[in-house]
């Protein structure tokens, strides 16, 4: 019988296999490793890909005054026989439907049980009473030891990429403590740093859009990460020991319960070398951590009994970890170095809330709000959690027709004069208001906006016509004023009176000083009426102002709680604008830091007691922004230093410029956080110089 080409090739082949024991045993060998990865593939394909379901989501999100529907997807695995679902919170915690679909093409609709954004990991329950009787058991997947898992190690992602079919990947583990570097940014859900707590395991099993939640699997067939994100080519999962520990605490009671102390920790800085810590970069005002005396350049030796690190980054979710894991209410004993003096401090754990909280559409406001949580409330700077927080706002809805309008993070404190103290109380209100009326029914609110207080006239029940010009914010006289709208005047029982309405006094300034107060209404100038009676007529007051001379006295006419009285106020030289202040510039680090300004205090709500300058300008690839430094950070110290003054920072920095000092420590605050950055200039490099290259505060 005649051969073919190729059986005639193939017994050449095999006859010089026989010839070679070498080619022989290397072909045996490569056959045994790829028997030992199709039986490793098997394990974990056997053990976890049957329990792999696809997630088909309808989220409600705000977005411009409503509550809007979305399509999702993602992946999730079933790991009881109950029918719960592990899943990520981004793919699933603003949901309001749920249909998975296990590998069989059985379809299953679920509910949410609980969602935690902090750590990305919401859970669902499968609806098994839908399923037919003579259905299968569900297929269960088991949780692996996170700790366990070594860089090298082999893995498979499971998933549903780009909602397609369910999928497995194959790749190995990278890194076992991954975390978002500053030049990326981090990863925030709903207000909540997803890196604070989460340290991923970094793998290169590719993940795509769709394959959120889904499993990432060792070779024995269990669950040691859920997956979440992809960084510069690598994937990211959720070790499993942190995504079980949050489930069973999410099954068992719907949330997770954290502690909380409200200090800021960082890495230790690189001149302590001899001790092992956490650096403590700042305590929020009234926090446990400030209430038992933790202050900003402590280092902590010891939390509640157990030894820290925070050589670098990566120690600092094991350190957060171990803080909200403190029993709530529980006093802690906190042992840290002072200025190289030993202290214990006894601390007393508080419940940690969300950082916001959930967002519900008032259609007959047009917009969408939410209750302010303690963590949001302390972010505001406001007293207590009072008031209903402004999220988005319907084009041509009703708070945007108002005069002044409503704008994104106001906080509704009052409506129709009573008092707001949550959705639930606005809603209330808002019905006893409308009542049977179908007509647009006008209520007096009034609104903080940062340090302002603020009254407008809101139509609620339909869209009113949208009118509102362009303000200016000038004057001599040290408040600023809204206009006493002819709605506002009829409201307040002032008839047609023209007017202003303080809405804010410059602390320390002759206004405050003669006796004006937030809320007064100005009807006159030493007799002359001023005629404001629309948004439009800012100007007034101010042109009427300009024509006295700087230290002139003036009477006015003053409208507080319904009475009238004359207030005399001395007119003051106005702030100088930022251009004249006090600023320098510095070449070589390539930032510019200026005097904190009148205004800079009141619209970005610097405390009084801050001394420092405000960094106007920070350039992109310089040695301070490498540091972390940003445009509107208040420099408060330089290597221990205070700076507060403009020619402090201004000799600090050239003398480290002549010493050529290797490295120069910040201590700088940020909003409610301070924090320490370390700026370690190469002297040997040229500073990089793009033109055109600003960061305007």
């Amino acid at each position: 019988m005649n051969l073919s080409r190729i059986q005639l090739l193939g017994k050449i082949l095999l006859a010089l296999v026989i010839a070679n024991p070498a080619i022989g045993a290397a072909k045996n060998q490569r056959l045994e490793k790829d028997s030992d990865l199709t039986a490793s593939i098997e394990k974990a394909m056997n053990r976890v890909y049957p329990a792999l379901v696809r997630i088909h989501v309808v989220t409600m999100r705000p977005y411009a005054g409503r509550m809007q529907k979305f399509q999702a997807a993602g992946s999730g695995a079933i790991i009881s026989e109950g029918g719960y679902v592990i899943t990520n919170h981004h793919v699933a915690g603003k949901g309001i439907r749920f249909v998975c679909r296990m590998p069989d093409g059985e379809e299953i609709e679920a509910e949410l049980v609980g969602t935690d954004p902090l750590a990305d990991i919401a859970i669902l329950k499968l609806r098994l009473d839908n399923r037919p009787d003579d259905a299968s058991p569900l297929p269960v997947a088991v949780f692996g030891d996170s700790d366990d898992v070594e860089v090298g190690d082999t893995v498979y992602a499971m998933g549903s990429p780009a909602a397609l079919s369910q999928s497995v990947t194959r790749g190995i583990v990278s890194n076992t403590a991954l975390i978002m570097s500053e030049f990326i940014g981090s990863m925030r859900l709903d207000g909540e740093t997803v890196g604070q707590l989460v340290r991923w395991i970094a793998h290169d099993a590719k993940i795509y859009g769709g394959n959120s939640g889904g499993p990432l699997v060792n070779e024995a067939g269990e669950i040691i990460g859920i997956n979440e994100i992809g960084v510069a080519g690598l994937s990211g999962a959720i070790p499993a020991n942190l995504a079980q520990s949050v489930a069973k605490q999410l099954i068992e009671k719907g949330k997770v319960d954290r502690s909380w102390m409200g200090i800021d920790a960082q890495p230790m800085l690189k001149e302590e070398k001899d001790l092992e810590g956490v650096l403590v970069g700042g305590v929020i005002k009234d926090s446990p951590g400030d209430q038992a005396g933790v202050l900003p350049g402590d280092i902590i030796l010891q939390y509640d009994g157990v030894p820290v690190k925070g050589r670098i980054p990566e120690d600092l979710p094991k350190f957060n970890a171990l803080v909200m894991s403190t029993p709530i209410g529980e006093d802690v004993e906190i042992v840290l170095m002072r200025n190289g003096d030993k202290k214990i401090l006894q601390a007393s754990s508080a419940p940690r809330s969300r950082a916001q909280g959930e967002d519900y559409e008032m259609k007959s406001w047009g917009m969408t709000a939410r209750d302010l949580t303690r963590l949001s409330a302390l972010e505001k700077k406001r007293p207590d959690t009072d008031g209903v927080l402004v999220v988005t706002m319907r084009p041509g809805g009703p708070v945007q027709e108002a005069k002044p309008k409503l704008k994104q993070d106001d906080v509704i404190v009052k409506v129709a004069g009573e008092k707001v103290k949550d959705v639930a109380t606005l809603k209330a209100i808002s019905e006893k208001a409308i009542g049977e009326s179908e007509e647009r029914v006008p209520v007096l609110v009034e609104i903080e906006r940062g340090t302002e207080n603020l009254l407008t006239v809101v139509e609620i029940g339909r869209q009113p016509e949208d009118e509102r010009p362009a303000l200016a914010r000038k004057a001599w006289l040290p408040i600023v004023s809204q206009v006493l709208t002819r709605d506002l005047a009829e409201k307040l029982g002032l008839g047609d009176q023209g007017g202003v309405r303080i809405t804010q006094l410059y602390p320390g300034h002759s206004a405050e000083k003669a006796g004006l107060q937030r809320g007064d209404i100005l009807l006159a100038v030493d007799d002359m009426p001023i005629e404001a009676r629309e948004p439009e007529d800012r100007d007034v007051l101010y042109h009427m102002i300009r024509q006295y001379k700087i230290g002139s006295k003036v009477k006015l006419d003053v409208v507080r709680d319904g009475n009238e009285k004359q207030i005399e106020v001395v007119l003051e030289e106005p702030a100088p604008p930022t251009h004249q202040l006090d600023s320098y510039e510095d070449e070589y680090f390539e930032i510019t830091v200026r005097e904190i300004s009148l205004e800079d205090r009141l619209l970005k709500q610097i405390d009084p007691d801050v001394d420092g300058v405000l960094v106007s300008q920070v350039k992109r690839a310089s040695w301070a922004a490498l540091a972390g430094l940003k445009s509107g950070d208040i420099l408060l110290a330089i290597d221990g230093k205070p700076t507060e003054e403009v020619e402090t920072v201004e000799s600090i920095l050239k003398t480290a410029h002549e010493k050529e000092t290797e490295r120069l420590v910040f201590f700088v605050r940020r909003g409610i956080h301070t924090m320490f950055l370390e700026l370690e200039p190469s002297w040997d490099a040229e500073t990089p110089k793009t033109e055109g290259d600003k960061n305007e505060e």
